[in-house]
């Protein structure tokens, strides 16, 4: 027996086109899940709606007594299906490709459970009281998405032109250890928030017992670790003459450096809610520069290119 998608696929065929637009909505919607999550936080409404699934009692959605910040964490919890629908979009399109593309299709399912892993720990954050580590847990879970998210599109944009990208074992190795160090840079930021004072609500909620300065220089310093590694891999990537490593390293190092200063400023002016909305945005964005790095400087060396040929 065929399944639905096999049926579909000897009637309807779709182009590269509609797979780059899906790939790239459901990056977008990452990208919006975390900083949804972020407005949650900053406005103190990550208990405004009190249950999970459900908003309070048996209701879905918040009664008019409850307030804006019941308001605020139920639009929070709408993205989901916004996030839902942009990943389907992207299995849809991969599975109806008139040139199988075997490879994006399985991201795109990958993609798909994470949202329900997502799902699921942000329910748990909610019974747990907005515990501050499994905040962080499902901050890492939603960077997570994100990173299936920023493959595939990455992947997408590669689509027939994969044969020509190369790199060289110096560069693998850097990017290897600018991955690191960025992924380093995110997990240090969840303790930062953790101590920091946006703690998602206006009633009592615990800290990580971090001494925020403390830990606040230690994400700085891996954030400095990891704008020398990807300065030293962008000057490498040119002496080498692997341009696509070049540039991704080049684009990286611009919003890290936006990001690093930006984040200077909102330490600097107590945290400010805009700021740290901003930031949130920042982090994404070199989050996805760090693995689109990662995955150019791991492209097949130019060794076994010329084997193969």
């Amino acid at each position: 027996m065929k399944t639905p998608f096999a049926w579909l696929a000897e009637r309807i065929t779709l182009e590269r086109s509609s797979l780059k637009a899906a790939s790239l909505s459901a990056m977008i919607a990452a990208i919006l899940i975390i900083v949804g999550g972020g407005v949650v936080r900053v406005t103190g409404s990550g208990l405004g709606c009190p249950d999970w699934p459900t908003c309070t009692g048996g209701s879905i959605a918040p009664t008019a007594e409850m307030g804006i910040h019941a308001t605020i964490e139920f639009v929070n919890r709408l993205l989901t299906f916004v996030l839902c629908a942009a990943v389907g979009w992207v299995i849809i399109a991969a599975r109806l490709q008139r040139e199988p593309v075997p490879g994006i299709t399985r991201w795109a399912w990958f993609q798909f459970w994470l949202v329900v892993l997502n799902a699921v720990i942000g329910g748990i954050t909610v019974w747990v009281k907005l515990n501050p580590y499994v905040v962080a847990a499902h901050f890492l879970a939603a960077t997570l998405l994100l990173t299936a998210a920023a493959a595939t599109w990455d992947k997408v944009q590669n689509l027939g032109n994969a044969g020509s990208k190369a790199s060289t074992d110096s560069l693998k190795s850097l990017g290897t250890w600018l991955v690191v160090l960025s992924a380093l840079l995110v997990i240090i930021g969840t303790g930062v928030t953790g101590s920091g004072p946006h703690a998602g609500d206006s009633a009592e909620v615990p800290r990580m017992g971090f001494d925020w300065l403390q830990i606040t220089l230690v994400h700085a310093a891996a954030a400095v670790g990891a704008l020398v590694v990807a300065l030293v891999m962008w000057r490498q990537a040119r002496k080498e003459q692997v341009p696509d490593v070049a540039h991704k390293a080049k684009l990286y190092l611009w919003v890290l450096a936006g990001q690093g200063l930006l984040g200077a400023i909102q330490a600097m002016t107590s945290l400010p809610e805009l700021l740290v909305v901003a930031h949130l945005v920042g982090a994404a964005l070199v989050w996805i520069g760090a693995v689109r790095v990662g995955l150019a400087s791991h492209a097949p060396g130019r060794e076994n290119r010329i084997q193969a040929s």
